[in-house]
């Protein structure tokens, strides 16, 4: 998953469903709305970062909390291209990506490329992210 692919969706609305949750946590994240970000997680997140751990869902919102009042600038942009989306039966789907952090720091445009995988479940007509997995740091 270094560069992007020729992957061809297997299943088209479902990759389609997800590159839209995608872009709710996201524009979430970048309009640094705590409240909208609250409720794309579940409860029983487990968010696996190869540098901070494990956390759990009041510690990732806490993280979050902390970043957006230390980087007010901080952004991400999925790299176009890296987006895959894997059907798990009976639970939802699995992303995997690749995008870019940007801020400014010291008057320089900082930008760190990473990759991560999302676990969504679909329940009670919800997608939630289940699981994080962000790596390459």
């Amino acid at each position: 998953m270094g560069q992007p692919t020729d992957y061809q969706p297997k299943d088209p609305q479902l990759y389609k469903t997800i590159v839209h949750m995608d872009s709710v946590v996201f524009d979430a994240f970048n309009t640094h709305n705590l409240e909208v970000l609250k409720t794309v997680f579940a409860a029983n997140l487990e968010f696996y970062h190869d540098k901070g751990g494990l956390s759990d869902y009041p510690a990732t919102i806490n993280s979050f909390r902390s970043v957006f009042a230390a980087t007010p600038g901080l952004r991400r942009e999925l790299v176009p291209g890296t987006m895959e989306v894997y059907a798990i039966p009976g639970y939802g789907a699995v992303e995997i990506g690749m995008h870019l952090f940007i801020h400014v720091e010291n008057g320089q445009t900082q930008t760190g490329l990473y990759k991560f995988i999302h676990t969504w479940q679909y329940k009670d007509n919800q997608w939630k992210i289940t699981r994080v997995v962000s790596v390459g740091h």
